[in-house]
């Protein structure tokens, strides 16, 4: 049950975090409403994963756990950051209360969190992609994937990581994580379509980064131990 609960969760954070970095489909009130529910969703995911902060000084650390450690880490950071930053930015939901932070410092941080963010829930997900797959394999009830169905899912993988980096370098997105440009320009006359399947193959790209990170590190690790 417990386990079905973390999945929905991250199943809706996922959801948010597209429409959340749509804004030129979405719109200021929106954005502030997916904001707010995704940062609910955050806190309740880190409340039902909190186990893991109790055993980060216990264990050894591979490289593996190292890289998963430095994510998770990165991920808990810039969320706090659009937390404070949203809420001090607010027009809508936040307005009335008696928050003030500086503006100009708040708009500079939500920007750079946002993309940071983006990339590396992403990468996050990426991490977790084989569990994915094995609750894909259990609800079409097999125990073996057919291997010209893993063929085709391969190449459609490559495909969607491929456009995602076009997408990435298109929309220069460096260029926001590393505040080389202070300002986004939306494209409003964008098809809401074209905007979601661009962050979407985005998205896609750092999981298949993230996934295939994982499957490498695990593999030298296997074959470090063999030798050993």
């Amino acid at each position: 049950m417990k386990l079905k609960i973390k999945m929905g969760i991250d199943l809706l954070m996922t959801v948010l975090l597209l429409c959340l970095m749509a804004y030129q489909v979405t719109g200021q009130k929106l954005h502030e409403w997916f904001g707010t529910g995704m940062l609910v969703l955050f806190l309740l995911h880190n409340i039902l994963n909190i186990r893991w902060y109790g055993s980060l000084f216990k264990g050894k650390y591979t490289l593996l756990r190292t890289m998963q450690t430095i994510i998770n880490i990165s991920v808990l950071i810039s969320m706090l950051c659009l937390g404070f930053s949203g809420i001090v930015l607010s027009r809508h939901i936040f307005a009335g209360l008696p928050i003030q932070g500086p503006m100009a410092i708040a708009r500079i941080m939500h920007l750079a969190a946002s993309y940071w963010g983006f990339v590396l829930m992403s990468i996050h997900l990426g991490f977790h992609w084989s569990m994915v797959l094995g609750l894909f394999r259990r609800l079409c009830n097999r125990k073996k994937t057919p291997a010209a169905f893993v063929w085709l899912m391969c190449f459609i993988a490559i495909f969607i990581a491929g456009y995602g980096a076009y997408c990435f370098h298109k929309e220069n997105i460096l260029s926001y994580m590393f505040l080389k440009q202070e300002f986004v320009f939306f494209d409003f006359e964008q098809s809401a379509v074209s905007v979601f399947a661009g962050y979407i193959t985005m998205m896609g790209l750092w999981v298949f980064i993230g996934f295939y990170t994982v499957k490498g590190l695990r593999k030298i690790t296997s074959q470090s131990r063999r030798k050993e």
